[in-house]
Order: C-alpha cells, then sequence, then structure tokens
C-alpha cells in the first residue's frame, strides 16, 4: 500500500519547524542577509526547541529522528530562510559522516556534546582546487605513532568560524586516489588551525562560509574514522542522508517565492485586472506549483528510502538536482511575476533568486549529480 499521509508526530514537527520559521527565521532574515551577521540568537532557540542534530540517536541524547523526518522540518526552516537553515543543516552534514562510520566512543563524544549545549560543527572536504572532483583533493594526513599530522586547505565550509569540530577528508595515500583518502574529527581548537575571512557570497549570507588551514596539525589515531582507505566512502554514504536534506530546502525555497509571486500575481492589476488572469502569468504561477510538488515528492522518496535501509544514491542525487533546479527557475519567474519590483531589494523575491543559485552548486553540482543518476541508470 502506498500511503502519502505524514503520521501525526511528522505533522506535529512540521507544525513546529513552521511556526518557528515564521515567528523566528523569517523576521531575522533580513537583517541577516544584509548583515552578514551570523544568527546566533536563532540557532540557540532552535536547539532549545530540538530542531538542531535531529539526526543523533537517541542513545547519544538525540532524538534519532529519520531522514525524512529532517526533510519535513528543513523544507519549513528554509522556507523562512535558506541561509539561516543552511547554519543549522550543515550540523548534520558533520555528523552523518560519524553517525555512519564512528565507533561507540566517537559517538558518545562527538554527538553527544551536541546535544548537551548548543554547538556547531562543519564538514572540511572541499578545498580551493577540489569541488566537484573529491579526488582531486591535497590534503594529507601522516601517521606518527598515536597520531595523525595534517596539512592543506579547505575551502567554502560552512560553520568554519563557529565549530566546535571537523569532519576532515584527507589523503593517507596520496598515490591511491580516492582509495587513499581517510576520514578524521578534528577538534577546532587544536593547534594549527587557522580559519579564514568570512566570504561575502551572493545569497545566503547569514551562512558562515571561510577558509581553513591545516599547518601540522596532530590528531589522535582515536579520531580517524573507520579505517584507512574508507574516508570517500563514508563522505559519499553521508551525502546519501544529506542531499534529501539539501533538496528539501530547494522545495522551502521554491515554496517561498511561489507564495510571494502567487499573491503579488493577485493584488497587482494591469489593463483593469489582476495580472494573475492574464495566462502568461497565471502559466508561471501553475509551472511553479506542479514543480514544487514534484520536487517534495522526490525528496520524500529519497528520504523514506533510505529511512527503510535501502541504498539511495540515485533517488538522492534526483531529488537534489531536480529541486535545485526547479528552485532557481522557480525564483527567477517569481522576479519576473514581480516586475520592476521584483528586482528592488525592497521586495522578498530579490533575496530569494540569490539564496536559489547556491542548491544547484553545493553538496554535488546539477552536473555532477547527473553524473551519478548516468552512472545509476546506465550501469557503472
Amino acid at each position: 500500500m502506498v500511503d502519502f499521509k505524514l503520521s501525526q508526530e511528522q505533522q506535529q514537527l512540521r507544525q513546529l519547524a513552521h511556526d518557528f520559521a515564521k515567528n523566528e527565521i523569517r523576521p531575522a532574515s533580513a537583517h541577516h542577509d544584509a548583515t552578514g551577521e551570523y544568527p546566533k540568537a536563532v540557532l540557540q532557540k532552535a536547539w532549545e526547541l530540538g530542531l538542531m542534530n535531529t539526526h543523533v540517536p537517541e542513545e547519544y541524547g538525540g532524538l534519532g529522528l529519520g531522514v525524512l523526518d529532517g526533510a519535513i522540518i528543513g523544507e519549513e526552516h528554509a522556507w523562512g530562510c535558506s541561509g539561516i537553515s543552511t547554519a543549522i543543516e550543515a550540523n548534520t552534514l558533520a555528523e552523518a559522516p560519524v553517525i555512519v562510520a564512528g565507533n561507540d566512543a566517537q559517538k558518545k563524544k562527538y554527538l553527544g556534546r551536541m546535544t548537551e549545549e548548543c554547538l556547531m560543527a562543519a564538514y572540511g572536504v572541499t578545498e580551493p582546487n577540489a569541488g566537484s572532483d573529491v579526488a582531486g583533493i591535497r590534503t594529507t594526513a601522516r601517521r606518527e605513532g598515536d597520531a595523525y599530522v595534517l596539512n592543506g586547505e579547505k575551502m567554502w565550509i560552512t560553520n568554519a568560524a563557529y565549530a566546535n569540530w571537523f569532519f576532515v577528508l584527507a589523503k593517507t595515500d596520496p598515490e591511491a586516489g580516492h582509495r587513499g583518502m581517510t576520514g578524521f574529527i578534528v577538534d577546532a581548537d587544536t593547534p594549527g588551525i587557522t580559519v579564514g575571512r568570512k566570504e561575502m557570497n551572493m545569497g545566503q549570507r547569514a551562512s558562515d562560509t571561510r577558509g581553513i588551514k591545516f599547518e601540522d596539525v596532530v590528531v589522535p589515531a582515536e579520531n580517524r574514522l573507520g579505517e584507512e582507505g574508507f574516508g570517500f566512502k563514508i563522505a559519499m554514504k553521508a551525502f546519501d542522508i544529506t542531499r534529501p536534506l539539501v533538496a528539501s530546502g530547494a522545495v522551502g525555497v521554491s515554496r517561498a517565492a511561489y507564495e510571494h509571486a502567487r499573491d503579488y500575481a493577485l493584488e497587482r492589476k494591469t489593463m483593469g485586472r489582476a495580472i494573475a488572469q492574464h495566462q502568461a502569468v497565471a502559466f508561471m504561477i501553475a509551472d511553479m506549483a506542479k514543480d514544487i510538488e514534484a520536487a517534495r515528492l522526490l525528496v520524500w522518496q529519497a528520504a523514506w528510502t533510505i529511512d527503510q535501509g535501502v541504498r539511495n544514491t540515485k533517488l538522492a542525487s534526483m531529488a537534489k538536482c531536480f529541486a535545485a533546479d526547479a528552485c532557481h527557475r522557480i525564483c527567477s519567474d517569481a522576479v519576473q511575476v514581480f516586475g520592476g519590483n521584483g528586482f528592488n531589494t525592497e521586495y522578498p523575491v530579490e533575496k530569494l533568486l540569490r539564496d536559489s543559485k547556491i542548491f544547484q552548486i553545493y553538496e554535488g553540482t546539477s552536473q555532477i549529480q547527473r553524473v551519478i543518476i548516468a552512472r545509476e541508470v546506465l550501469g557503472r
């Protein structure tokens, strides 16, 4: 039997997240977009309500929610402001490798602390010369006794300046390609770590994005995730969890743009009638509505699949790619519906268009998602 109805608990989660987005995230959104200030106060409230670190298992102090539950929450948060929601979800991205590959001691130490106080974490994979080409990373980890020594640079790292710890992917065997990569948990206060300046990006400005430099950073061997050479697999397994969540954020931004465009089209008049009555505008609104529904269904399917313990790589990439591309198109059309007003910062859709673009880039570009999808459907 197929049932698209949410459980009572999921409906309550959705309402809680929506109310939080409406009452706490949206009112703060314009300020953080204009200033780039990190939304500490908003994140603290989210943590207090249990809307952060939702996937941490119960035995480590978390709620142990599924990916579908997280997608439901994430859509509402991004509806409020995707810059603030990205700061929230960056914790999930950093925690995912620990959830899928950490041992009991690592989970107790690093996941447990996230539920004891409002802390942030960061996922350190991307480098100045290695984004989509993860195999091209240059950060190295050299074994010395009971520790590893890290050297290298990471770039575009969300929550970098506020993280309590990082997940870092490094090469332990530089000659072995992706099979020579190993994952580490690195405490942010370890000597030798330098966090760069905040990058002023096109959109999602509430999110803290920076470079990180590792210079002879000593990491205890007990902080290695899994065996040497398994880091790439761990990072990719984490994406199977987080790509549906990122896609849910794209759905939330799309929904916000659609609602603004729909309401404006019903109010704005030209030639004696609301512009919604002109077919050219009505069809744009209709396309927004159908694409949002299609994107959400893909997100939910990808999330539900991994919650059932079934590999979801293809569906996760489909959801991420479709939702991201639809989001950018919907936000662009929302600006078009607003006309000249849409190009102005006094109206909400200008920000949404700027925020939308990154969904086609981070956690694997739309082009990389197509590579993955093609490989899955055509065979490796």
